[in-house]
């Protein structure tokens, strides 16, 4: 009598889901091409102006001030302690000189911070003085992406060699692809939301492979253990047994996430607002993507035990051994 093992029929819907995500692959990438990324300043460059206020100033009424008078990209985070704040914004047409002569970026940021300083003295009663600015140039934050993209693509390559070596190669395909499908529609809600894109949010998008390589390589763990020791048993039906097995530890371990995340973003601040968010986005993608994407790759690419045996050593080979 065959052994019966308690299952849920994930894999029943698996063409209806991986068109699903197909389809939102394809909105984010069109949504990438058109619209493209809020990037941040860390990328488009801008004016750094350090202030010292004799007060605890409100960080709030600073961006809005900033905004209200014409700069809308900026960030505003306090250094060292509440009276320090450390104000990054990007040079806007206020800053530029009389009869629209050109100007090298030095000296439009010099006049930046003292326009920046001007308007934050009207907007408060605090005593304000600048200790220091500088100017960060959009060159180094083109080298940023530049290094950020091949990076991505680097640990993309490290991960499907390691997992080729560790397991087999079809799970490497299924993880990679997993990754990549991740990576995508992180980046997607962000060109869909307009939300900034700093350094911040690309080390959450890099964060974010960590999260769900490690969800994929549970469940393709349990899958090539079970493909081993279960006899009889088609591998879409060993694959429902092993992500039903995983099941209660990927809930456990992604709420705990989410709980996290979600105290980040609601208090956390604006500084950590992108990051959480983008992790927030990428945990529940990493989640479903380590069951359907990975799942459906290996059925894809008909995964069977025969895969996972050591081959045989031939009676030729066996005696040429010393």
């Amino acid at each position: 009598m065959a052994i019966q093992y308690r299952s849920i029929p994930f894999m029943r819907y698996r063409h209806v889901v991986i068109g699903i995500s197909a389809t939102i692959v394809f909105l984010a990438l069109v949504l990438l091409g058109v619209r493209g990324l809020n990037y941040g300043l860390d990328f488009t460059g801008g004016t750094q102006v350090s202030l010292h206020y004799s007060g605890v100033p409100s960080l709030e009424e600073v961006r809005t001030t900033l905004t209200d008078n014409g700069y809308p990209k900026h960030e505003v985070v306090n250094m060292g302690n509440d009276q320090e704040v450390m104000v990054r914004v990007q040079d806007s047409g206020n800053d530029a000189g009389a009869g629209g002569e050109a100007q090298d970026a030095e000296q439009v940021s010099t006049q930046t911070a003292g326009h920046v300083l001007e308007i934050l003295k009207g907007a408060t009663d605090l005593e304000v003085e600048v200790t220091g600015s500088s100017y960060v140039s959009s060159q180094v934050g083109q080298e940023m992406k530049e290094l950020g993209i091949l990076g991505g693509l680097l640990s993309l390559f490290m991960i499907m060699m390691f997992i080729a070596f560790r397991f087999q190669f079809k799970f490497s395909v299924g993880a990679v692809v997993a990754l990549t499908h991740d990576m995508i529609l992180t980046l997607g809600f962000f060109a869909l939301t307009r939300m900034t894109f700093d350094l911040t949010v690309m080390a959450a998008v890099l964060a974010v492979t960590g999260y769900s390589l490690n969800e994929t390589i549970v469940v393709s763990d349990r899958i090539r253990e079970n493909l081993r020791v279960l006899r009889g048993v088609e591998p879409m039906e060993i694959i429902d047994i092993s992500i039903t097995q995983t099941m209660a530890r990927s809930i456990i371990t992604a709420s705990l996430v989410v709980m996290v995340l979600l105290a980040l973003l609601l208090v956390g601040g604006e500084a950590v607002h992108g990051f959480s968010a983008a992790m927030l986005v990428g945990v529940f993608f990493g989640t479903t993507s380590s069951i359907y994407v990975t799942a459906n790759m290996l059925l894809y690419l008909k995964i069977s035990r025969q895969d996972l045996l050591v081959p045989v050593k031939k009676q030729e080979e066996l005696d040429a051994l010393p």
